[in-house]
């Protein structure tokens, strides 16, 4: 997304101390939530997991909302993006499903208004990419793409 020139800002609840991710990957915030929260609202909101208000916020004010992996399942839980059609990682589909909410999408990457869902790790390129569609249009996303020799 940095490379389309789109401006991320990485927040994590506890500042901008490193985390260190499930399969250790160890992420550095840009700053805390709280911070980030003063500088909105955003174009969109990414979550690779979840949290409520900020999703309820970006989706009243008719904001994107993009998760990836088991992330679309807390879409249930805060009850948002209902009607939509949505992915989500493989092992998530049940939960996701729970219920008649969501249409479910088997493919890699859903856009459906403006719920953006992927199935996880494998489909980040895509997702990412789709992010950059979304906010800038084809034109944007497109160029990118090369550099990053992915596979079509």
């Amino acid at each position: 997304m940095r490379r389309a020139g789109i401006k991320v800002i990485v927040a994590h609840l506890a500042g901008k101390d490193p985390v260190q991710c499930s399969r250790d990957v160890v992420i550095c915030p840009d700053t805390s939530l709280e911070d980030a929260k003063k500088e909105g609202p955003y174009d969109v909101v990414v979550l690779p997991g979840v949290v409520k208000e900020i999703l309820e916020e970006q989706e009243k004010r008719k904001g994107l909302i993009a998760t990836i992996c088991a992330g679309p399942a807390g879409l249930l839980a805060h009850k948002i993006g209902f009607g939509s059609k949505a992915t989500t990682h493989p092992l998530a589909k049940d939960k996701m499903m729970n219920g008649s909410h969501y249409s479910y999408s088997e493919n890699r990457v859903e856009k459906n208004g403006l719920i953006l869902t992927s199935h996880g790790p494998g489909t980040s390129f895509e997702f990412a990419l789709a992010l950059v569609e979304a906010m800038n249009g084809k034109e944007v996303a497109n160029p990118g793409k090369a550099p990053l020799v992915l596979k079509d």
